[in-house]
């Protein structure tokens, strides 16, 4: 699973998905999956 800033459908089966604080998306063809973490909130 490739870990990015943005992610993108890459074909026509990939497919995105929103699971708590993750967006991922999701294919047949395992070299698709990615995952996009939410930026987290520093308070000073």
């Amino acid at each position: 699973m490739k870990v990015r800033a943005s992610i993108k459908k890459i074909c026509k089966n990939c497919r995105l998905i929103r699971r708590k604080n993750k967006r991922l998306i999701i294919c047949s063809i395992s070299k698709h999956k990615q995952r996009q973490l939410k930026k987290p909130n520093f308070k000073n």
